[in-house]
C-alpha cells in the first residue's frame, strides 16, 4: 500500500476528482488503481482560493506495480510506502496477577491505562475520587446554574476527567512513531465517537458525545475483568525501603460515599489523578515521592462572535458546512520577555466554571460536537516560571515543589473576590482592559460563563508583568485576525490550570525516580497535555506496567 500526501483539490470538488488526481500523480491507469482510503483531510486557507488537502492510502492492482512505484518515487517527499498503523500489545497475561495493578484516576490517561491493561489480561482496579460521568454532570451543572460547588464532583474530578468538559480536541503535537494516537482514536470510535475523527486533521468530540464514549469504555474495561471504584479517594500510600530502594506496597483509600476507609495491597500503581489533585500531590510530597516545580501559564478567557473569527480565517468560505467553525492559534513575544499565546481555543463554545475548591474561581473552555454556539473562546495566557511563584525567588534556582499550587490558589481566591464572592467570574471588555479602566456595561458580545460575569477591572487579577504582556499582545493579535482586539470582546478571569504546576518525575522505565512501582502519568504528572496525548501516555505506561508484571511472573515461575 502506498501513501500519498499533499493532494490538493478545490473545496467543492466532485467525487471523481480525488481518484483522478491519484492516477495522475502516480502516472498509472484507472484500472491499476484498485482502491484508496482517505487517511486525513485538512484545508489550506493561505490563499484566496481555499483548497482541501488529502493524505490517502492507495491499493494497486498488483504487488509488483506497488514495488515498481516505490522504487520509481524513492526519495519523493509525498509518495512512499504506507506505514503499518496497527497496534501490537507487548505482552499478554496468561492469568490475572495475584496483586492486581491499580490505576488512580479515570480521566483520559487513566481510562487508556486501564483499558490496555484489561485488554492484555491484567484486570486492573481503578480508583476514581469522583462520580460516574452522568452523576458528575449533574453536580457540575449545579455549580453553573445554582452556584453550588461539589469539591469531589465537578469539572476536574469524576469519570472522564477534565477533558469531558472541554472542546474534546483529539489532536496533539507529540512525537508518535508507533502511531499510538491512532489506537486512541480507534478505541474512541469503537466506543461510539463519530468515525469522522479518524479522517479530519483536527478532530474533536465535544462534551455530550464524550459522556457516552466514556461510559462505553468503562463497560469494555469491566467486561474484560477490570474494576472501577467510584467516589474512592487515595488518601495515603504505603512505601517501604528495600535493599534496592523505595517500593510502593499499598494504598489507603477513603470511600467518600460512607466515610469508611480501607487498605489496598498494590505494587504496580499508575498515578493519573489529573492536574487539579492538589491534596494528592501534597500527600505524595509528604511521603517523599520526588517531584519538582515546573513552568505553566496564567491568563484570561477571551470571547468573540464566532462569525467574526470565521470571516477573518475563512473569508468567502465562512460558514461552509465542510469547514465548520474556524479556530485560531496565536503567539506574541512581549517586550518584557513574556510569551503570550492562545490556549485551548473552543470554536462555537462556552466559557465554563472549572474550580474544584471552595472560594475560588477558575475558567476553562468547552464546546459541543456541533460547535454552533454564538461565541468563540480561547485562553489568552502568559508563560510563567517557578521563580515567579515565590517573591524573591531567583531564576534558575529550585523552589518548593508545591509553590505553583500555592500561587494558583492565590490567583483563584483573588478572582473569587473580584467576581463578587459568588462564583461569578470577574470580567472586562477588551477596550476597557487596554485603556486601563473598569468595565460597567457589556457591548455586543454576551459572555457565556455561568453562573455569570461580574464586570470590573482585571488589572488586579494577575501579576503586573502578565497584564502588561497581554495589553501588548491583544492589539498585535488584532493585526493577525481582524477584529480580535474589538472593544466589545470580553475577557473573563482567571485561567490558571493550563497544565500541572509540578512534575512527578519518572525515568525511562516510566516509574517514579525514587519509588519503584509508582508510575506517574498523564497531565497531573506533566507527561501529557490534552486528551490525545494523555491517552497515548496511558497506553505507554500500561505497557510498562504489563511488562514489569510479566517479568516478575517469569522470575517466580523459573
Amino acid at each position: 500500500m502506498l501513501r500519498l500526501t499533499e493532494l490538493k483539490l478545490p473545496l467543492d470538488h466532485g467525487e471523481a476528482a480525488l481518484p483522478a488526481l491519484i492516477v495522475k500523480t502516480l502516472g498509472i491507469t484507472p484500472a491499476e488503481l484498485a482502491g484508496y482510503h482517505i487517511h486525513k483531510r485538512s484545508y489550506d486557507a493561505r490563499k484566496q482560493k481555499l483548497l482541501l488537502v488529502y493524505i490517502v492510502h492507495v491499493t494497486l492492482s498488483s504487488p509488483a506495480l506497488e514495488e515498481q512505484l516505490i522504487a520509481q518515487f524513492a526519495g519523493h517527499p509525498h509518495i512512499g510506502r504506507a506505514p503499518d498503523l496497527a497496534y501490537y500489545p507487548p505482552t499478554q497475561a496468561a492469568q490475572a496477577p495475584a496483586i492486581r495493578p491499580v490505576v488512580i484516576g479515570f480521566g483520559p490517561c487513566g481510562i487508556f491505562a486501564a483499558l490496555l491493561l484489561a485488554q492484555m489480561g491484567f484486570k486492573p482496579i481503578v480508583l476514581e475520587r469522583g462520580k460516574k460521568v452522568r452523576e458528575r454532570t449533574k453536580d457540575t451543572w449545579g455549580l453553573w446554574r445554582k452556584q453550588v460547588l461539589h469539591p469531589e464532583s465537578n469539572v476536574q474530578f469524576g469519570e472522564g476527567g477534565a477533558g469531558t468538559f472541554s472542546d474534546g480536541k483529539l489532536w496533539s503535537q507529540i512525537k508518535d512513531p508507533r502511531h499510538l494516537g491512532r489506537k486512541v482514536m480507534l478505541e474512541f470510535v469503537k466506543a461510539g465517537a463519530p468515525e469522522e475523527i479518524l479522517l479530519v486533521s483536527k478532530p474533536h468530540i465535544g462534551t455530550f458525545k464524550l459522556v457516552k464514549v466514556v461510559e462505553h469504555m468503562r463497560e469494555q474495561i469491566e467486561a474484560l475483568g477490570g474494576e472501577i471504584r467510584f467516589q474512592q479517594r487515595v488518601s495515603d500510600v504505603q512505601i517501604e525501603r528495600n535493599a534496592d530502594g523505595l517500593h510502593i506496597r499499598g494504598l489507603t483509600v477513603d470511600k467518600l460515599a460512607d466515610g469508611s476507609r480501607y487498605e489496598l495491597r498494590a505494587d504496580h500503581v499508575v498515578l493519573a489523578p489529573g492536574h487539579s489533585a492538589r491534596d494528592t500531590f501534597a500527600m505524595l510530597h509528604e511521603r517523599g515521592v520526588f517531584m519538582e516545580a515546573k513552568p505553566f501559564s496564567i491568563g484570561f478567557r477571551i470571547e468573540h462572535p464566532q462569525g467574526l473569527i470565521d470571516r477573518a480565517r475563512l473569508g468567502q468560505h465562512a460558514g461552509h458546512p465542510l469547514l465548520g467553525a474556524a479556530d485560531y492559534k496565536l503567539v506574541h513575544h512581549a517586550a518584557n520577555g513574556r510569551s503570550v499565546y492562545s490556549f485551548c481555543m473552543c470554536p462555537g463554545g462556552t466559557v465554563v466554571a472549572a474550580t474544584s475548591e471552595v472560594g475560588r474561581v477558575v475558567t476553562n473552555g468547552m464546546s459541543q460536537y456541533s460547535r454552533n454556539e454564538r461565541n468563540a473562546n480561547a485562553g489568552i495566557v502568559v508563560g510563567i516560571a517557578p521563580a515567579d511563584f515565590v517573591e524573591g525567588a531567583i531564576a534558575g534556582q529550585p523552589v518548593h515543589p508545591l509553590a505553583g499550587i500555592a500561587f494558583q490558589r492565590q490567583l483563584e481566591s483573588n478572582a473569587y473576590t473580584l467576581g463578587g464572592s459568588s462564583y461569578e467570574a470577574p470580567g472586562q471588555l477588551v477596550g476597557d482592559f487596554l485603556a486601563a479602566r473598569a468595565s460597567s456595561m457589556l457591548g455586543s458580545v454576551e459572555p457565556s460563563y455561568k453562573p455569570g460575569v461580574h464586570l470590573t477591572d482585571l488589572a488586579g487579577a494577575l501579576p503586573g508583568y502578565a497584564i502588561a504582556a497581554m495589553r501588548e499582545a491583544l492589539p498585535a493579535f488584532g493585526k493577525k485576525i481582524k477584529g480580535f482586539d474589538m472593544p466589545d470582546a470580553v475577557l473573563t478571569g482567571v485561567e490558571t490550570r493550563t497544565s500541572s504546576p509540578l512534575r512527578i518525575t519518572r525515568g525511562d522505565d516510566f516509574q517514579s525516580l525514587n519509588v519503584k512501582g509508582l508510575y506517574p502519568a498523564g497531565e497531573g504528572a506533566s507527561y501529557a497535555g490534552g486528551i490525545l496525548s494523555a491517552g497515548v501516555d496511558g497506553i505507554e505506561v500500561a505497557e510498562a506496567v504489563a511488562l514489569s508484571i510479566a517479568a516478575q511472573n517469569a522470575v517466580m515461575s523459573a
